[in-house]
């Protein structure tokens, strides 16, 4: 590994550093019924299906896919982010985060928080943990152009804050979609936590360099 320090920590929101607690599958379910899918049948289990696979990829992006129709898209967006307010302020950090972001500002390291959600979804639930100030910032796919498993949200982070090169750069996060962003971008590290919505192995196939407990030894592994 390159000795080289790294400058910037690009962490995802949900899943990584605030505990989900399944709030974004209770949310797409209330979005697929407002867009009009059955509540079961053959349909409805295709796009859990989908759902799941592309966790931490942009809500809209994933809605246009799954219906083809952007007014029905739109509709669905709409019902997510509604759902998704609402059950945000039951929202909890992951044990140690808040911690874990502090020691590494403090040590030099720059910290990026990104998601798939809007904008304006990121930064009720940031205000629902209080973090509206912990990280140097935070970004949406309607900030960076694309969202995962594109490298925009990674690059966009790295251009703001004036970080050197990528290969000073170390990703974080609980889905598949999240490693391939950072692989895409060109991350040293490019890890995959257990705390999320995939699995070890599942992170591993994506290409994870590493896969750790939680957020707290991801911070462990960078201050090494």
């Amino acid at each position: 590994m390159s000795e080289k320090k790294i400058e910037l920590a690009v962490l995802d929101l949900a899943g990584t550093t605030i505990a989900d607690d399944g709030l974004v599958l209770r949310a797409f379910d209330a979005a697929a019924t407002a867009a009009g899918l059955s509540a079961d049948g053959p349909e409805r289990a295709a796009a859990d299906r989908y759902v799941r696979d592309t966790m931490g990829q942009s809500k809209i992006s994933v809605f246009r896919t799954l219906f083809g129709d952007e007014d029905r898209a739109q509709r669905a967006n709409r019902a997510f982010e509604a759902a998704y307010d609402e059950f945000a302020t039951a929202a909890r950090p992951i044990p140690g985060a808040a911690e874990a972001i502090t020691r590494l500002r403090a040590a030099g390291v720059k910290v990026a928080l990104t998601t798939g959600f809007s904008p304006d979804t990121r930064d009720r639930l940031l205000a629902a943990v209080g973090w509206g100030e912990l990280a140097d910032l935070a970004l949406s796919p309607a900030d960076a152009g694309r969202g995962r498993p594109y490298p925009d949200l990674v690059l966009t982070a790295v251009l703001r804050l004036r970080i050197d090169a990528v290969d000073r750069v170390a990703v974080l996060g609980d889905t598949a979609s999240d490693i391939g962003t950072g692989l895409a971008a060109g991350a040293r590290i490019v890890a995959g936590t257990r705390t999320g919505a995939h699995t070890e192995e599942q992170l591993l196939a994506a290409g994870a360099t590493h896969v750790v407990p939680s957020v707290v030894e991801f911070a462990e592994l960078i201050l090494a």
